[in-house]
């Protein structure tokens, strides 16, 4: 195990430096660059001068070549140094950690709805298999995921923020607390940020409800016609017993996948649904940081996607073992 992950975490550096490389040549050669939003070179009351562009691009290093600017931005980076936003003059620590709160309030609690509702619907999908409650809950499912999150959302907030405004189930329209938050007592601070996570997290949740929800219904549907279940079922096992404890279990590998793989998307946010929203997430930094040419963000959030991707595939595959006692790695 110890000289698989070694070599697992070698690869992984030699593909965080390709992906890194990549999109540093990538935003660098790209049309625009940061002076376009700058303020100061925006001004309509004077034009630059060649010492104020030499000066600002010296600021921005763009001065550099790009391979100079690359390794300078490596050797940051190794030092947990990721640099001051060009757009916002902070320290993209600071950004960061200011959004990571928000997008860990809609990332965790829609994954933790999802997989709280998938599995059983999708256990009650596999025994109720062709009935006609199945075949409902599967057509509901169906046009769920076929249902464009963004537009659920406009009509939510029109029903529920526009058209119910004012009555006992109005909600709010906007943003993640209301005005005046800070002055509310902490009880009332909890309810309030409630109330405003309860319509993003319901178009954050839908959709992969409905695919996590068909996933485990697959996955049991071939395992339930392996020749153990039928051997168990002939030595007069419950079908709750057979169920749960000889089908599910042994659908649990293509799952821990799934479970690795929504690693990345803890922190990825949503750039459509958190703009409609106005919610302050990493999705919409991400979006204003590459309109900005905002390089250092770009870069730090990058690295972070990257890292977050190649640790839920570790991961996943470190679960494997403890999954599927057949699975060895040297």
């Amino acid at each position: 195990m110890v000289s698989y992950l070694v070599r697992r975490l070698l690869v992984g550096l030699l593909t965080l430096w390709l992906i890194t490389c990549l999109i540093y040549a990538l935003i660098r050669l790209m049309p625009g660059s940061p002076l376009d939003t700058d303020p100061a070179m925006m001004d309509p009351s004077k034009m630059p001068s060649k010492a104020d562009i030499q000066r600002m691009q010296e600021v921005y290093g763009l001065d550099k070549p790009l391979h100079e600017a690359y390794w300078h931005w490596v050797k940051n980076a190794v030092r947990l140094d990721l640099g001051t936003s060009y757009s916002q003059k902070k320290p993209v620590a600071e950004l960061i950690g200011d959004r990571i709160g928000p997008t860990l309030q809609l990332s965790v609690t829609s994954l933790l709805l999802s997989y709280l509702l998938a599995v059983p619907m999708g256990l009650y999908a596999t025994v109720r298999s062709g009935q006609p409650d199945e075949r409902g809950l599967s057509f509901l499912l169906y046009t769920l995921y076929s249902f464009p999150s963004f537009v659920a959302a406009l009509f939510l907030q029109l029903l529920f923020a526009v058209k119910l405004e004012g009555t006992w189930f109005g909600l709010p329209l906007l943003g993640n607390h209301s005005n005046g938050y800070e002055e509310l007592t902490e009880l009332d601070r909890i309810w309030d940020s409630f109330k405003h996570m309860i319509l993003p997290v319901a178009c954050f949740t839908y959709g992969s409800l409905a695919y996590y929800c068909r996933f485990v219904k697959a996955n049991m549907e071939e395992v339930i016609r392996q020749d153990y279940i039928r051997t168990a079922r002939a030595k007069g096992l419950g079908p709750i017993r057979v169920l749960i404890h000889h089908a599910f279990r042994n659908t649990l590998i293509p799952f821990v996948t799934l479970l690795g793989l929504t690693l990345p998307s803890l922190l990825g946010g949503a750039i459509i649904l958190e703009g409609i929203f106005n919610w302050p997430g990493m999705g919409r930094l991400f979006f204003m940081s590459i309109l900005q040419r905002d390089y250092p963000t770009i870069m730090s959030l990058t690295l972070m996607f990257s890292i977050l991707t190649l640790l839920g595939q570790l991961l996943a595959d470190i679960l494997y073992a403890f999954v599927d006692p057949r699975i060895k790695y040297t």
